[in-house]
This record gives C-alpha cells, sequence and structure tokens, in this order.
C-alpha cells in the first residue's frame, strides 16, 4: 500500500457536492476554523480512519452511476500529497475530478506541494465559507465568494478562469469517462 488518506467519510452516490452523481470523500483535518462550517466533525487531524487512494478509486469505478470523484473536507489542502494522490488515481481511471477548499487559488498556486492535486482536479471550488454570504441559490456553493475555477483553463492562461457552460449538471460531455 502506497500513501493513505486520513478521511472522515466517504458518501457512495453524492449530488449535493458537484454536478451529476459522485463519489465525494470528506477528508480529515482542517484548521481554517470557517464560522458556520458545515463539517465540523472533519476538523480534528487525528479523527476519522486512513484509506488507501486507489481502494476509493475502485470504490468509485464499481458503480457505473458514478461520474466522478469529490474530495473535500476537512480540507484536502492539507494533505496535498495524499489527496494528490487519490486526485491522480481517480484521473487516471476515467473520473471527473472536483476539490473544494477553503483557500484561494492564489494562496494554492505558488505552494509546490500542492501541484499534483491541483493539476489533477478538473474543477475547484475555492475560498472559504462566509456566513455573512450564505446563499441557497448557489449550486454546489455556500457563500457568494467561493468561485468554481476550471483548473485546465486556469493552469493554461496564468490566471483564473471561471467555469461557464461546462459546469452544471450533467457535468458535461467533456468530463465523463464514457462509462455512462
Amino acid at each position: 500500500m502506497g500513501l493513505t488518506l486520513r478521511i472522515a467519510e466517504i458518501i457512495e452516490e453524492s449530488v449535493t457536492d458537484g454536478p451529476g452523481i459522485r463519489l465525494a470523500v470528506f477528508v480529515q483535518g482542517c484548521r481554517r476554523g470557517c464560522a458556520g462550517c458545515h463539517n465540523p466533525e472533519a476538523q480534528d487531524p487525528m479523527a476519522g480512519r486512513e484509506a488507501d487512494p486507489a481502494e476509493i478509486t475502485a470504490k468509485a469505478l464499481r458503480n457505473p452511476l458514478v461520474e466522478g470523484l469529490t474530495i473535500t473536507g476537512g480540507e484536502p489542502f492539507e494533505q496535498p500529497e495524499e489527496a494528490g494522490a487519490l486526485a491522480a488515481s481517480a484521473k487516471a481511471a476515467g473520473l471527473s475530478v472536483i476539490t473544494y477548499t477553503g483557500y484561494l487559488w492564489e494562496e494554492l498556486l505558488p505552494r509546490l506541494e500542492t501541484g499534483k492535486l491541483l493539476k489533477n482536479s478538473d474543477y475547484i471550488v475555492d475560498g472559504p465559507y462566509m456566513e455573512p454570504q450564505r446563499s441557497l441559490a448557489l449550486d454546489f456553493r455556500g457563500s457568494r465568494n467561493q468561485r468554481v475555477i476550471d483548473v485546465k483553463a486556469s493552469l493554461a492562461a496564468g490566471k483564473v478562469v471561471l467555469a461557464g457552460e461546462t459546469w452544471g449538471a450533467p457535468i458535461g460531455a467533456e468530463l465523463r469517462n464514457g462509462r455512462g
């Protein structure tokens, strides 16, 4: 077994953690402490359990309804190497990857250890949850400050490119792996 990821929970058929039906992995550990956090039980870095990224990917592939993998938390970028291994495993298997983070894109980009997770995510939803900016009208986000970033386009452009038509339900043929 290679790297292990400390996780809080896995939801095998989530429709609330990104477009389509997704396997959602809630990583364990977050130091951000956002007021109104949706997953306070995932903050303690010592809680939860260890999981093998390859086994998580295999679980997603066994379900023909699953369109992709969502990595959320806790905070995935507090385990960048391990979460990066999960994202790489999922991408290699043909799954789309969405990663939620409380960090801003601009904070993540210069940090070398975030590279594997960034590059293997199709979309990043960035920014901390801000209770005063809470909105129930947003798709797959909790507050208006959070952005849905098209990772490939942003890396190519050297600046943030917000997701447009490619973000929504269903997630889009360009991210499906031909299994559906």
